[in-house]
């Protein structure tokens, strides 16, 4: 499945405000999710396989670094947890990271929200805008993410730029550039 989503990530200080604030917006929470994901060794672009409780998947996907939000282009394939696609995905491409995070998981129509405690980085908040089928189309999605910013007031200086395994492999790379 092709997924277009505009996104961005910030760094919490204070988690469970946000989370709080969130709330009032009565979301739909789908639970909080275990998920180890693991990156793979690829020419261009992410692969990895994610491993939870609640989401398993494999994921391809194409994002700029950049602090501010922006559009990812993903390939989503959903599957049941099976120990064999993970050997096959390791003795093909080999292991680049591998990132351990709890993620609290909510939505709000087709806004999607996570908070995050990564192990060995801290917490943080993602927001995704997503576009399942193309009906909802970049620009919207741009503005419900502009929105969720407003709402949250996260300062600018709070927004992340990089990939949690990107932050795990540079331990020496700033959060916000």
């Amino acid at each position: 499945m092709q997924i277009t989503n505009f996104e961005f990530k910030a760094k919490l200080n204070q988690p469970g405000l946000l989370e709080e604030k969130l709330k009032t917006l009565d979301p739909q929470f789908k639970g909080t999710d275990h998920q180890t994901d693991t990156y793979f060794n690829v020419p261009t672009g992410r692969l990895k396989l994610r491993e939870g409780n609640i989401e398993n998947a494999l994921i391809y996907y194409e994002r700029a670094n950049d602090a501010t939000a922006k559009a990812s282009k993903i390939l989503l394939y959903t599957h049941q947890p099976d120990p064999t696609l993970k050997q096959i995905l390791v003795q093909t491409l080999g292991i680049k990271i591998i990132v351990d995070k709890i993620r609290k998981i909510y939505f709000v129509d087709n806004v999607k929200f996570h908070f995050d405690t990564v192990a060995e980085l801290g917490t943080f908040i993602e927001v995704e805008a997503i576009d399942h089928d193309g009906s909802i189309g970049l620009v919207k999605l741009k503005e419900q993410c502009d929105y969720y910013k407003q709402f949250f007031q996260i300062p600018e200086t709070d927004f992340v730029a990089f990939s949690y395994s990107d932050l795990l492999l540079r331990t020496n790379l700033p959060i916000n550039v």
